[in-house]
């Protein structure tokens, strides 16, 4: 029986990621309601590397949150772009290096049962929502990575109805991708008529 907390993270979760599908401001907000239960959740069930993981989307929300606003063209809202191929390969080399030291220390410091896939979860999942931040198209497929991968070690630490909202995640993700494109073609399309 799922625990009322694992309920409203569902919730909190499958409305945050459907209003990013839309890109809509209040997507930040409630992701950091949601971030909040998961912290508990996840230090419930020994999944640590997620622990942290959850307290750095809140300081990174936040960031997404003026970005969103403040970080376009003349400090006004953001529009969404392409990661660029130096950017992508940084970021890359991120997850890499991110999953070995969180193995490592997950490995030395915590009973974890899963280090390295905790870890490389964790990795991704913080270089797709850096890349959510700068509104970068390219985050959606890192998110569908990170996410089927967790679907698999949530059903695997007995957390069906987490395992059922990361399976929600990958639809609207699918979406997001879908969406996003759309938005940066128009806004090409829009670049393209006023230099015309």
């Amino acid at each position: 029986m799922p625990s009322l907390m694992e309920v409203f993270g569902f919730i909190t979760g499958a409305a945050c990621v459907a209003l990013l599908v839309r890109q809509n401001i209040w997507n930040w907000p409630i992701g950091i309601a949601n971030n909040l239960v998961f912290i508990v959740l996840f230090y419930r069930t020994g999944l640590y590397a997620d622990v942290g993981l959850q307290g750095f989307y809140i300081a990174i929300s936040l960031y997404g949150w003026w970005s969103w606003l403040h970080g376009g063209r003349d400090h006004g809202a953001l529009q969404v772009a392409r990661v660029r191929p130096l950017v992508a390969a940084l970021l890359a080399g991120a997850v890499i290096g991110l999953t070995a030291l969180l193995a490592w220390l997950l490995r030395r410091y915590t009973n974890s049962t899963v280090p390295v896939l905790d870890s490389l979860i964790t990795a991704l999942s913080l270089v797709a929502q850096f890349m959510m931040t700068r509104k970068w198209l390219e985050n959606w497929l890192v998110w569908i990575t990170a996410n089927c991968l967790s679907v698999g070690l949530l059903i695997y630490k007995g957390l069906y109805v987490t395992s059922a909202l990361y399976l929600v995640y990958q639809v609207l993700c699918v979406l997001g991708w879908i969406e996003w494109r759309r938005a940066l073609r128009a806004g090409a399309d829009q670049d393209a008529d006023c230099s015309a």
